[in-house]
């Protein structure tokens, strides 16, 4: 089946700018698209559309009018059912965990700064592909992997709540109660300890499921999980999506190898990630009936 797709190229790393091609199959006449303003963990407007340019569309050979109807909505005035193509520039160096950032080292997006919505389509299965990235670079998230490389969403709720952490970090995994978790640390240290950081997160993942999930064999609502940390000179705050949470501390507190002190430091980065991993349950499972 031909779904909603989006094309993310890392257009101009020193520009911070990744290019996104939306390819809507049997778009409406007039097909609106539009961009979230902000990104559920973090309750506040962002206004993410201020960072698209240089909008185009076509059908085929054809190019589409596209209308701004406000300031985060277009509509394209499309003929007939061949399928519409979209292309925009998306400016991205917003270090937070909130939005997208690109440079020359690193990359990271939520896809409610770069993936339009396809009006009328949310419920419909939407397909991510990621260009080329540069030698060296690795990608990691928590989407699910298609047979051909790419990256697969029941809905576009599912879509944008699998951000995406780009560049040549550190990895490493490890299983809680059976179940495939992994860790990305961007920006470490030489001398910085995963094995031991993987210890601890193991242990702190253990203990939440089991508390969430109880008997022998607790199994919780994810087949994987995935810390996107990204390791800074002054830093601190995270976003939990439903099978990852993005992070963000001071390389300070990174664990150091022949170090086995539990600094204050430290101490604070397993709260973080403890706190994020709670919400994978209390917040992004766990809600209000109204």
């Amino acid at each position: 089946r031909i779904m909603i797709t989006y094309c993310i190229e890392l257009h101009d790393l020193h520009a911070h700018q990744f290019r996104v091609t939306l390819t809507v199959p049997t778009p409406a006449a007039a097909q609106r698209l539009s961009l979230p303003v902000w990104i559920p963990g973090s309750y506040m407007v962002r206004e993410f559309a201020r960072h698209l340019s240089r909008l185009e569309a076509r059908q085929g050979d054809r190019a589409v009018m596209l209308t701004q109807l406000d300031k985060t909505t277009w509509q394209a005035a499309c003929k007939g059912r061949a399928a519409l193509t979209v292309s925009y520039l998306v400016y991205a160096f917003d270090t937070s965990v909130r939005a997208a950032f690109l440079d020359a080292s690193r990359g990271f997006f939520n896809g409610t700064s770069l993936c339009l919505r396809v009006e009328g389509r949310e419920a419909e299965p939407h397909a991510l592909v990621l260009g080329e990235l540069p030698r060296g670079w690795q990608a990691a998230t928590s989407m699910a992997v298609q047979a051909n490389g790419g990256h697969v969403a029941a809905d576009y709720d599912e879509l944008v709540d699998h951000p995406f952490e780009l560049g040549a970090f550190w990895r490493g995994a490890f299983e809680a109660h059976g179940v495939a978790h992994e860790f990305v640390v961007a920006g470490a240290w030489p001398g910085f300890d995963g094995e031991r950081l993987i210890t601890d997160a193991k242990k702190i993942c253990e203990t939440q499921i089991a508390f969430w999930h109880g008997g022998k064999k607790p199994k919780p609502p994810f087949e994987r999980y995935v810390f996107m940390l990204n390791a800074v000179d002054d830093g601190y705050g995270g976003l939990e999506h439903r099978a990852s949470t993005a992070l963000i501390a001071k390389r300070r507190d990174l664990p150091q190898q022949g170090v086995t002190a539990l600094t204050e430091g430290y101490t604070t980065l397993l709260g973080l990630i403890s706190h994020e991993y709670f919400h994978t349950w209390n917040v992004k499972r766990l809600k209000p009936a109204q």
